[in-house]
């Protein structure tokens, strides 16, 4: 699919649905006091209805999404509920204001250990986006028998290509976003070196390049769908935080420097922008892909 300013057109669209279904009117089921408060249902929660609702605004958001997409809604479509989360992820707080809030090592030990279960929230929030628009492609394509033959024969993945694919994109993922998501740094007589809070920007071009480019490899490689490394979104926070946010590490910042510093910078990343970034980036990476595969068939001289 080769991407036409018609198409652009229709990428717009499906994110203009989420972001503003989800983005701007589920807004409240988030927002802090203030706009330092960072979105993280570690620190606010969220009540049964607000995630209900939230719920209901994905499936609408990829439902819509499906129709102004058309004729490519299938592709595109699935776009809006993550698109809706990435405004969140840019009217966030930061990290360094949840650890201002969690001054103690107890507070952040406990914090994290809900920090490392939030992605899957987010995650499914994403899923069910997905079903929004898969629904509304049910519902306008009643004769699917060629397209299950297509899908069936682009989708020769087995369970150890799956797997692969899935650890893979977490590992490739997480370690370019050490890379990419920087900000101002320092060495350490103990850590090595430590990392100030990185600006939302930063954290948005580096985990969407690497989600981006793990996506990538996985449909070289091994011809999977995107679906794995989005999944992978889900895990990379917690590998994360028990590889960075220790017990001994974060007793050593918490006494010897104030709390805009990390271990390492891809801890500053809450889990909303991992989820929401890392979607985007993964769905990109994967086009990227396909477009690559089919220079390589029919244009390359």
């Amino acid at each position: 699919m080769e991407l036409t300013w018609f198409i652009r057109l229709r990428i717009a669209a499906a994110f203009a649905v989420g972001a503003l279904l989800i983005g701007v009117l589920a807004w409240p089921i988030v927002a802090g006091q203030t706009p330092f408060d960072p979105v993280a249902l570690g620190r606010q929660g969220i009540s049964l209805g607000g995630a209900m609702t939230l719920a209901v605004l994905a499936f609408v958001s990829g439902f819509i999404g499906y129709f102004v997409s058309w004729p490519y809604g299938r592709h595109i479509g699935p776009i809006a509920a993550p698109a809706g989360l990435t405004i969140w992820a840019f009217r966030s707080g930061s990290m360094a204001n949840l650890i201002k809030e969690n001054s103690s090592v107890e507070q952040q030990l406990q914090l994290f250990a809900v920090l490392r279960f939030e992605p899957i929230f987010w995650l499914a929030i994403v899923a069910v986006g997905f079903a929004g628009a898969l629904a509304a492609d049910k519902l306008v394509r009643r004769d699917k028998q060629t397209e299950k033959k297509m899908d069936h024969k682009s989708k020769a993945n087995n369970y150890l290509n799956a797997a692969i694919g899935f650890i893979g994109s977490v590992l490739v993922a997480q370690w370019l976003i050490k890379i990419l998501v920087q900000d101002y740094a320092h060495a350490d007589s103990q850590l090595g070196s430590v990392t100030a809070q990185p600006v939302v920007a930063q954290i948005a071009f580096g985990v969407c390049v690497a989600f981006g480019a793990a996506a990538f490899g996985a449909k070289k490689l091994l011809n999977l769908s995107p679906a794995w490394t989005i999944i992978a979104t889900a895990f990379v926070t917690p590998y994360l935080l028990m590889t960075y946010a220790k017990k001994t590490v974060l007793a050593y910042l918490t006494e010897y420097l104030p709390p805009v510093f990390f271990a390492n910078s891809a801890v500053a990343v809450l889990p909303v922008q991992i989820v929401a970034f890392g979607t985007l980036g993964a769905i990109a990476g994967y086009w990227l892909g396909v477009r690559y595969s089919h220079w390589r068939e029919h244009e390359k001289p």
